[in-house]
């Protein structure tokens, strides 16, 4: 009974599997020209794919006899009857889309398509909710091309990389090519979960693409886009956005006649230059009013970064009666930067809707779901279920560098790029260090630079802090790593030898951190200044900033995320604390030498030590919190994602008296609140940190167990948003209770734009407020206002202490 059973399941299996066939076809212009990603979708269904950049393209149907329709933005759609496998290659021309001017009404001197536009907008709100929740399946393909590179770079051969990653003589060839599949569950406007079906790099079969289904939501029914991260200061408004009026001129173009509805043409052009604006045209169907396709462009004009141009089509189709979706998206780039120029395309196709009733909320909390087993579908997996069909070049590359990947990690080649990349050169030992590294066993030893490692301060005079790093990956699916560090500190002014080690522990997905070892440290433990521009500052201008001491330690740490995204710390840590006197008054200038200061902050001009020997055993605990429910679901497991709402932190430090000699006795309690980069759309994003805490026992403490904060005096500055532009280092910190806050607005070239002179730098204006009190210092407040071009901060401050009103400072800073 069994095998009739197997046997029947086994040829009803094998009729179903027969009875889908393949049509291939491709599709071409009036002149015979390839029309690349058109869209072949089955009539009455979101059965459907796209071709590729020559125009071709496959499409599984059942036997019998199917209605197609083929459509591309710029082009007439077209319906054709097709019976597979009577029909199995065709060749489909499209004729351009021709656009008929209809009659305007005499006297009336506003352009037809603001009419239009503002139907447009008032339905937009309706359609950006209309679809319901849904399933469907989603195929993306990714491709980059170096279009051009020069010979050598910084003294590095090109031709030699380019041998190595399969690119042609002329350094000329695809370096990215990805394929993913997922299946997405959308609730709209904003609930979203996406599962990865199957991913493929080529020349990388352990990788897992970085297409996300996630990333190419480009719904232009939404006020704003984001389009990909970093791309624009501000997000782009789109055409149809509740003020877009405010930014846009149209122009009505005609309309066309597609399947008894009248699709109107409109030429969208920005207002005004450098703003997060599109270029381009928008159909929109008449007496629907809803988007049909759109061909913008961003360029130089919109203000981008790290692209040149960025092409968006996206093609709407009739999934049932009344119900729109997107079948494809496509972006098409192109970058150089320092000549190297660089070209590719994302393309995603939606296929197979489903709607559905609404799911409950708890489902997206997933937003993203890849297991460890979508890269291990093989060949005839993609060749059966790609959508798109891979064109000769791109067929070329997954052979050819799936052929060098498994070359690349053979041992043989592994260990003669080791000999050749181990070899000791003195100079860069000298200049940046030395790297040993075992590709095989993956593990590597790093030995940092000689001059790098030099540096020179008032307490050691010329000093040497080298470090030597061992590393070694343990599980590269888990991605976790065994690290031991070592540092050696000599001061041979103060002749003191020092050395320290540690050392990450993995312990299935936790990780425990060992410390111990003497080392010298700021007495700010917040960090004052960076150790290369005290060592300048105190060389060329006799301006001693930085304050130290010797503590001799040993500590265990742990961290871990919790269920429900609570992170939690642990730290135990004992100390031996010495102050430390100055041991050199060297500066290039002999007259420079008097402006040295003693090494106690509090008394700059007596070499007095500011605190006894001391013997310290203290724990820390803090918990954190952003009320992030959202996550997505890697193989190396759960990450959650970026709240909109601040961070919670609370933080207890207990000084044990007595434990192990201890001669620490207090409790410190600090609460916190922060959030960075929170979006205010067009207007910019703000970042805030407001913290507050207590010494609720301070019976017994020494100054390195004070409360410091991110202070600076100095022109250059490693600006962060909890530091403060004016502050002493080390003048104000406190053993008792304080507040302190920090807020910056980034308005993101909402004024600089409109200079025409300016516009090209892509400044970004900053407008920052710092506050502190403490029971010593009262109130202090600081105000700064400055330009930022990409990493470098130009900024005015002004702060005042109402506890010294008389102490009113204005100062320029040059921040990193």
């Amino acid at each position: 009974m069994n095998r009739i059973v197997t046997l029947i399941f086994f040829l009803f299996t094998n009729i179903a599997v027969a009875q889908q066939l393949t049509l291939k076809g491709s599709i071409r212009d009036a002149d015979g020209f390839p029309i690349p990603f058109a869209t072949i979708v089955k009539e009455g269904s979101s059965i459907g794919t796209s071709a590729n950049k020559e125009g071709h393209f496959n499409l599984s149907l059942p036997e019998g006899r199917h209605q197609l329709s083929i459509s591309a933005v710029g082009y007439k759609q077209k319906t054709i009857t097709v019976k597979p496998p009577q029909h199995d290659s065709l060749i489909i021309h499209l004729d351009g889309e021709i656009y008929t001017l209809q009659e305007v009404v005499i006297g009336n001197r506003e352009d037809p398509a603001y009419s239009i536009i503002r139907k447009a907008i008032k339905k937009r709100p309706y359609y950006l909710k209309e679809t319901g929740p849904y399933h469907a399946h989603v195929y993306i393909k990714g491709l980059q091309r170096l279009l051009k590179a020069p010979k050598k770079f910084f003294g590095v051969d090109m031709n030699e990389i380019g041998e190595e990653i399969g690119l042609d003589s002329a350094r000329r060839g695809i370096i990215y090519l990805s394929e993913s599949e997922s299946k997405i569950t959308v609730n709209p406007p904003k609930d979203f979960k996406e599962e990865m079906i199957s991913s493929k790099i080529s020349g990388d079969n352990k990788a897992f693409s970085f297409n996300r289904a996630s990333e190419l939501q480009l719904n232009f029914y939404e006020n704003y886009q984001h389009i990909v991260e970093g791309l624009s200061n501000r997000p782009f408004i789109s055409p149809i956005a509740d003020n877009a009026l405010a930014y846009y001129r149209y122009q009505y173009l005609g309309t066309a006649e597609e399947k008894g509805k009248t699709i109107i043409k409109i030429k969208v052009i920005p207002k005004r230059k450098a703003e997060p604006l599109y270029k381009g045209n928008i159909y929109i169907i008449e007496g629907e009013w809803r988007i049909h396709s759109v061909n913008f462009l961003l360029d130089k004009e919109s203000s981008i970064n790290f692209v040149d141009s960025l092409n968006l089509k996206q093609l709407y189709t009739e999934v049932t009666e009344n119900k729109w979706m997107p079948s494809n998206i496509q972006l098409d780039f192109k970058a150089g930067l320092l000549g190297f120029q660089v070209g590719g395309y994302f393309t995603a196709i939606y296929q197979n809707y489903t709607f559905i009733d609404a799911p409950d909320k708890r489902l997206f909390r997933e937003v993203l779901s890849i297991s460890g087993d979508v890269n291990k579908k093989d060949s005839l997996y993609w060749a059966k279920n790609r959508p798109v069909p891979l064109s000769p070049e791109e067929q070329k590359d997954y052979i050819a560098k799936d052929s060098l990947y498994r070359f690349h990690q053979s041992k043989a080649y592994l260990d003669s790029i080791d000999r050749k990349n181990n070899r000791f050169k003195p100079l860069t030992f000298l200049t940046s260090g030395y790297n040993y590294r075992n590709r095989y066993k993956k593990e590597s030893i790093r030995f940092n630079g000689l001059l790098t490692s030099m540096l020179f301060n008032s307490v050691e005079g010329l000093a040497i802090n080298y470090g030597i790093n061992y590393n070694r990956q343990l599980d590269s699916g888990l991605n976790r790593y065994f690290r031991i560090n070592g540092r050696i500190r000599y001061g041979f002014a103060n002749k003191h030898l020092n050395g320290i080690v540690s050392t990450d522990l993995p312990v299935k997905n936790q990780t425990f951190v060992l410390s111990g070892g003497r080392d010298v440290l700021d007495l700010n433990n917040q960090g004052s200044l960076p150790t290369l521009l005290n060592s300048l500052y105190t060389l060329f201008v006799g301006e001693n900033y930085q304050k130290l001491y010797e503590k001799t330690f040993a500590s265990i740490a742990w961290s871990n995320t919790l269920p429900g995204n609570i992170k939690i710390s642990l730290q135990a840590e004992w100390s031996k604390r010495h102050w430390l006197p100055n041991a050199s008054d060297f500066t290039f200038r002999d007259r420079n030498s008097n402006k040295l200061t003693s090494n106690n902050p509090l008394q700059p001009d007596a070499d007095v030590p500011l605190f006894t020997d001391n013997k310290s055993t203290k724990v820390w605990v803090g918990l954190s919190y952003d009320f992030s429910n959202r996550y997505a679901m890697y193989p190396t497991g759960k990450r959650y994602l970026v709240s909109k709402y601040p961070t919670f932190g609370i933080q207890y430090i207990k000084g044990i008296k007595n434990v192990l000699g201890s001669d620490v006795d207090y409790d410190l309690l600090t609460t916190s609140v922060q959030k960075n980069n929170m979006g205010l759309g067009l207007y910019g994003k703000v970042s805030f940190s407001v913290s507050a805490g207590s010494f609720f026992n301070n019976k017994q403490l020494f100054y390195p167990d004070y409360k410091h904060f991110n202070g600076n005096r100095i022109l250059l500055v490693d600006q962060q948003l909890s530091s403060f532009l004016a502050l002493d280092y080390y003048q104000y910190s406190t053993p008792s209770n304080f507040v302190e806050a920090h807020m910056e607005y980034n308005l993101g070239g909402m004024f600089v734009s409109k200079v025409p002179l300016l516009r090209k730098l892509k400044l970004e204006e900053l407008i920052g407020l710092h506050y502190l009190h403490t029971s010593e210092l009262s109130n202090y407040s600081e105000l700064h206002v400055g330009l930022q071009w990409k990493m470098i901060r130009l900024m005015y401050a002004h702060s005042r202490s109402a506890a010294q009103p008389l102490n009113q400072t204005n100062t320029l800073r040059i921040a990193f």
